[in-house]
């Protein structure tokens, strides 16, 4: 039997959210979702995520704090940085602390998918 891979959504947008859920379930993915990087870390440490895309401005707990906590907990993990409000400077210091892609918004969703096969190697 094929292994169904794991995909955590950390947005604090519902529609982003739902968006991303719809588009990587098409793809054969299981989908976990979370409002912020606190619910996010909380849901990876109960059921690990095979990849993890997370926004970088949320409340609660922000996206840079979550990539560092993250790589820190689970060494090698796949992160995608996404984000609306941050472009050029904070998108490469999330890659600088662990992202493995990053993707500014609005982002092509099959180009996101795309990076998710590469960084899983399917």
């Amino acid at each position: 039997m094929e292994k169904l891979y794991r995909i955590l959504v950390v947005d604090d947008e519902p529609a982003i959210r739902t968006l991303l859920n719809d588009v990587f379930t098409a793809a054969g993915f299981e989908v976990v979702e979370a409002a912020n990087g606190r619910l996010g870390i909380q849901a990876h440490l109960a059921n690990p995520a095979d990849l993890v895309i997370t926004d970088l401005l949320m409340p609660q707990q922000e996206g840079i704090e979550t990539i560092t906590e993250l790589s820190r907990r689970a060494p090698g993990l796949p992160i995608i940085a996404i984000s609306g409000a941050y472009t050029g400077p904070e998108l490469k210091m999330a890659a600088r602390l662990g992202a493995s892609a990053v993707f500014a918004k609005p982002f092509d969703p099959e180009q996101l998918v795309a990076a998710a096969h590469g960084l899983l190697g399917l």
